[in-house]
């Protein structure tokens, strides 16, 4: 699917991902990668892994604990397992992305609303059938779908310390861009979850484009 919807810029290349497909790419170090939120209150569950050495990956308890706060915005860098920093949001006309929340899998639809949504498409499987297809090569599989990033979701902290999944902040037209600090290979569900506001009840598309930066 990804490869249907990519354009070629010169240098620089755009994807657009339906919502319940994915996006699989590598990022060189120095390239920026944007993800745009076409319709508004989408939700783009991601995970990002050294491209070099994919046993290291993004964590969401080293990012926060290093900067201190519980949600991403301009300013915040992405941390690895290792304590390096990966990615750095260069711009965000969002203003927030969640880190808590987790991936919708056939386990959680189950738990959290009901048996029958088990066989409902989600996050962990369009990422597992991404990881099979794409890179089974180097042995990634689904003991490495680790912590990952919400673009675009909201999931307050309630005063008890709870989660809540409720209706995004974001809208049309709003994006995150991120510059690559090591070569990263970054994977996005673009969520079909259908049973929580996080996506308005109505999954829709995201644009991804790279294009190469330079690093000060």
């Amino acid at each position: 699917m990804q490869e249907q919807n990519e354009q070629a810029l010169g240098a620089n290349a755009q994807w657009e991902i339906q919502a319940g497909e994915y996006w699989l790419q590598e990022i060189a170090a120095g390239e920026t990668v944007r993800i745009t939120d076409l319709h508004g209150n989408q939700a783009a569950d991601t995970l990002f892994f050294n491209a070099d050495s994919p046993f290291e990956r993004y964590s969401a308890f080293d990012t926060i604990r290093t900067q201190q706060a519980l949600y991403l915005t301009k300013g915040s860098t992405l941390i690895s397992n290792l304590g390096k920093p990966m990615l750095t949001i260069v711009d965000d006309t969002c203003g927030r992305h969640d880190t808590l929340g987790g991936a919708c899998s056939g386990e959680s639809n189950t738990v959290r609303y009901a048996l029958e949504k088990k066989t409902m498409h989600s996050c962990r499987n369009s990422w597992l059938l991404a990881l099979h297809k794409e890179y089974a090569h180097i042995g990634l599989t689904k003991r490495d779908l680790a912590h990952n990033v919400n673009f675009f979701m909201n999931v307050p902290v309630t005063p008890e310390g709870g989660l809540t999944f409720e209706d995004g902040v974001s809208g049309p037209g709003k994006y995150v861009e991120l510059q690559a600090l090591m070569n990263v290979l970054v994977l996005i569900s673009n969520c079909p979850q259908l049973n929580n506001p996080c996506n308005g009840y109505n999954p829709t598309p995201i644009a991804v484009a790279k294009w190469s930066t330079q690093i000060d």
